[in-house]
């Protein structure tokens, strides 16, 4: 059993997360840390200046300058935050496992775009780095994501689920991880996680994020916005399926209130959870909720209105916000060992596909 250091840093665009456990990529026995680093004003706005480079470009010609900028940015962070968990680690690390900053998410064109030099790391830490785990998932013809739902099968193993359970991410994206009673998996992304919300408040210029649920709290769902955003056809797709942050448009809200906007959206992302849940082969006996969308009071209502019972999943002595930086490490040490990092059942995939490129220091 190996530790190994993973990090990810989220279409949020808060900052990085790391987190060491020990495991083979089978087995979960130990969690050993983890540390939080936000981007700098200035770090943030270049990663918003790149994400939107990266929307216009969207594949066609060169890359865009300012890439190069960030991938030296987000690695200079991943080390500072790095540095700071190992100096309170008493163990070895022996791997790393690095996802990037997400720009441009492109799944029906094998083009997935995560920003951030992983031979920068490894060279400085002095530690290997598997990097870039979703391309060749990818390029057998699978979505690239969700990435984690090998690894909350681990976490259902490890805190000993009874029945089928459900993970559910909600980062800039949401995203679900059905794990059956025969330990069966399914996964999809849902539609919107916190991203629209964040969006919207942000070009209004009133907040970075809906911290404690407050805009939403105080707002009225619009039936007819909400019909309007359920048009997009994504949610007609059946299987596998996953989005960028930036798939849904925000112009349906432009007449609403900030407040009658933000309810509407959480309606918007509880409800496209529900229709995800409405196509699981059993109704699960407990949703488990990580990601930053467990702090708003508003989503976790719509959820457990919805979802029946849902809750936190550091309820079952977990942190919630480290769990998929917690899967980027085991992830890598699947990848060390030649095994499958994907699923047909979690992103399309024609067969388990093993994915990840080793950078040496």
């Amino acid at each position: 059993m190996d530790y190994v250091l993973g990090f990810m840093s989220g279409t949020s665009l808060d900052g990085v997360d790391a987190a060491i456990i020990q495991t083979d990529g089978e087995r979960l026995t130990a969690f050993a840390g983890n540390a939080f680093e936000p981007y700098t004003t200035d770090e943030r706005e270049a990663v918003i200046g790149a994400t939107h480079d990266a929307l216009a470009w969207d594949g066609d010609g060169e890359r865009p300058s300012s890439f190069a900028e960030v991938d030296a940015l987000v690695a200079d962070i991943h080390i500072r935050t790095a540095r700071r968990l190992l100096d309170l680690c008493p163990h070895t690390v022996s791997l790393i496992g690095f996802h990037g900053q997400t720009v441009l998410h492109r799944p029906a064109r094998a083009l997935s775009v995560q920003l951030g030099d992983a031979f920068a790391i490894a060279r400085a830490l002095g530690i290997a780095v598997i990097a870039g785990m979703r391309q060749a998932d990818l390029d057998a013809g699978g979505e690239g994501a969700p990435i984690a739902p090998l690894y909350h099968r681990a976490l259902a193993r490890w805190a000993k689920t009874d029945g089928a359970v459900c993970f559910l991410n909600v980062g800039g994206v949401a995203n679900l991880t059905y794990i059956g009673e025969d330990e069966s998996i399914m996964a999809c992304d849902t539609g919107p996680g916190n991203g629209l919300i964040d969006l919207m408040l942000q070009d209004r210029g009133l907040a970075r994020y809906d911290e404690d649920g407050r805009f939403s709290a105080q707002g009225t769902v619009d039936p007819a916005v909400l019909k309007a955003l359920f048009a997009s056809p994504y949610f007609t797709r059946q299987g596998p399926r996953s989005l960028d942050r930036y798939d849904f448009p925000l112009a349906p809200l432009a007449n609403l209130s900030a407040q009658d906007a933000a309810a509407t959206l959480v309606a918007f992302t509880a409800d496209a959870v529900g229709l995800a849940a409405d196509r699981l082969p059993t109704r699960p006996v407990s949703w488990f909720v990580c990601g930053g969308g467990r702090h708003n009071p508003s989503l976790m209502r719509a959820f457990e209105e919805r979802l029946g019972d849902c809750r936190s999943i550091d309820a079952i002595g977990l942190n919630g916000d480290f769990i998929e930086a917690e899967a980027m490490a085991f992830l890598a040490a699947r990848s060390a060992r030649g095994l499958a990092l994907t699923l047909p059942e979690t992103t399309g995939a024609p067969a388990p596909i093993c994915g990840g490129v080793r950078f040496d220091p």
